[in-house]
């Protein structure tokens, strides 16, 4: 498994190196010693990773926070290899979605190992390292995803109890300069319209920063609302709302009439999860 690993991260570019601006802090000492230990032990793994979360948002804004989080991003590939080496070191993992995400517990305490967006549109590829940073963290030189990445990664967080739209223009604030514009741009292609809110609101917040945008970006999404208010309204009618928030949205689905984005399942019982989790 290691020796897959180490072929596998061969083929990348290896990230820059940088000094984090800050770091969060953990809510308590016992998940201080869960987050130190787990990047020690996925250090150890070979198995190419990336940061994400508010320990990359810290490394390029200064902002530190509490947090109780810790993102992995690795290719879908990788995850498998990832979650087999944590489930041999005895900790307990978990398949939450075949589409995007596992989990790596200890106790009560766990981080998420994120291969794609939640459905299964964008997978985390070679290039995603390519375009990602390096810091020190806990004694280990560990990567984090990219600016231009972490910011799409956060776009379509949006729900009552959490919401990621301060991140997102914090983030082009502080990296404007290191943003792939056009890379930023693929990644929304399809959604276009919830980049050009985070840019509006970006505008709203920071009027005397509103030319750290590129123009031609601004320019390329008003140009397509405006064609797209030429056009009748779609015939089917969909709630891209559960994009955002399953439970918020619910009642569209449930009640109101509208399409879901796509499928879901039932969640599988927890009487297979160990008692001590």
């Amino acid at each position: 498994m290691a020796t897959s690993g180490k072929k596998q991260a061969a083929k990348v570019k290896q990230p820059h190196l940088m000094q984090a601006m800050a770091e969060p802090l953990l809510h308590d000492d016992e998940a201080e010693g869960f987050v130190q230990q787990a990047i020690q032990d996925l250090c150890a793994c070979d198995v190419p990773f990336l940061v994400a979360g508010t320990f990359a948002v810290s490394a390029y804004t200064g902002i530190t926070r509490l947090t109780k989080d810790l993102d992995i991003f690795c290719k879908a590939g990788d995850a498998q290899r990832l979650l087999a080496y944590f489930q041999a070191e005895n900790y307990a993992v978990e398949i939450e979605d075949d589409r995007w995400l596992g989990k790596v517990f200890k106790g009560k305490k766990f981080f998420d190992v994120i291969f794609a967006s939640p459905n299964g549109t964008m997978p985390v590829g070679d290039d995603w390292f390519e375009q990602g940073r390096k810091i020190h963290l806990y004694d280990c030189k560990v990567g984090i995803v990219g600016p231009t990445d972490l910011i799409w990664s956060k776009c379509f967080v949006q729900m009552r109890h959490r919401y990621d739209g301060a991140d997102v223009v914090h983030l082009i604030l502080k990296t404007h300069a290191q943003i792939d514009w056009q890379r930023l741009l693929a990644h929304m292609e399809v959604h276009w319209e919830v980049l050009l809110m985070h840019l509006l609101n970006f505008r709203w917040i920071y009027p005397s920063e509103r030319d750290v945008v590129p123009a031609w970006l601004l320019t390329e999404l008003l140009d397509r609302l405006g064609a797209q208010r030429q056009l009748p309204p779609p015939q089917m009618k969909i709630c891209r709302g559960r994009m955002y928030s399953r439970i918020d949205f619910e009642i569209d689905v449930k009640e109101w009439g509208f399409a879901d984005v796509g499928g879901e399942g039932d969640r599988r019982s927890s009487k297979g999860r160990r008692s001590d989790e």
